[in-house]
């Protein structure tokens, strides 16, 4: 039995073998309509103590289509360490569903379900990294461009948990990462740190410049600057930010094969412009769709046995 909280966790090998079926999946579905059956009789919880559209739509699409069920439990419901214990929580689910998928806040109550569930736990979203995303981005630019070893993403913003986890997934899948961020906004130098010593094939840099970031990447990926919980420093956030929006002149300073990714929501004419989020460029809906395919295959093989 296998958690999925940190892509460290994983091998190239095991995501790889993740993406694998994923694709498969993906492809039955296109081409049938259908998908086997893997999850037949199969619960998964939900546990969202964020807002959601693309992880709750997703997962629990995904269950239905392999067969299985996914109950929604609302935070303020279970309340995870104010009602009652994580632990608590964890063991009771545990005994009740075959599989736990969480969205919160800090990333400690993710990891406390993990260590006291005896049902797989998906990381859904927490403040220190967004796994699932990262792999839906990586399945979207295969898609696109085939192989992506030597292949270089560049993420325009800030050095948040979704950049974070984009920076192991390139990693794996043999890409140079460079965060272009404000000062201030870098990954902590303990995480940087910390992600060399667990991923050692890391190729990363990190400048203050998002032009000399994009100059060759192949991959320009962006996130709302101001997430979930940081609603009360939107006004410095944004000065802050002045010139890192994705846009044309941006683009222009990039290969002309380069492609754009953002995980949504989008805000437009901050972190990306209209122009560039429904351009020819963009993936960013290919990359949507692919938070159910990459869930999909995550489930069969953590569920399912894949």
């Amino acid at each position: 039995m296998k958690h999925f909280i940190a892509l460290t966790d994983y091998t190239a090998a095991e995501l790889r073998h993740l993406l694998d079926v994923s694709a498969r999946l993906k492809k039955q579905y296109k081409s049938t309509g259908k998908n086997d059956q893997l999850l037949a009789g199969k619960t998964l919880a939900m546990i969202f103590e964020k807002p959601s559209l693309r992880t709750r739509v997703s997962f629990a699409v995904a269950m239905t289509q392999l067969g299985g069920s996914g109950i929604l439990l609302r935070g303020e419901e279970v309340g995870l360490d104010t009602r009652e214990p994580t632990q608590d929580v964890a063991r009771v689910i545990a005994g009740m569903c075959d599989g736990i998928m969480a969205r919160t806040f800090e990333h400690k109550k993710i990891t406390g379900l993990a260590k006291w569930s005896t049902v797989p736990v998906i990381n859904g979203l927490t403040d220190h990294n967004h796994p699932c995303q990262a792999m839906a981005d990586v399945m979207t630019l295969e898609e696109h461009f085939g192989s992506l070893a030597g292949r270089t993403m560049a993420f325009i913003g800030d050095g948040n948990n979704v950049a974070r986890s984009l920076s192991i997934a390139a990693a794996r899948f043999g890409m140079k990462f460079i965060l272009a961020a404000p000062p201030g906004y870098e990954f902590p130098p303990t995480d940087v740190q910390r992600l060399l010593a667990r991923v050692p094939e890391m190729d990363f840099q990190t400048t203050h410049d998002p032009f000399a970031a994009v100059q060759d990447a192949d991959a320009i990926v962006t996130d709302t600057w101001v997430s979930m919980g940081q609603e009360a420093d939107k006004t410095k956030r944004l000065t802050d930010f002045t010139g890192y929006c994705v846009n044309d002149k941006l683009l222009a300073a990039a290969p002309k094969h380069a492609m754009v990714l953002h995980c949504l929501p989008a805000y437009r004419g901050l972190e990306i412009s209209e122009e560039v989020l429904e351009g020819p460029r963009s993936l960013v809906f290919p990359e949507a769709e692919n938070r159910l395919h990459f869930q999909k295959g995550l489930l069969a093989v953590l569920l399912g046995g894949q």
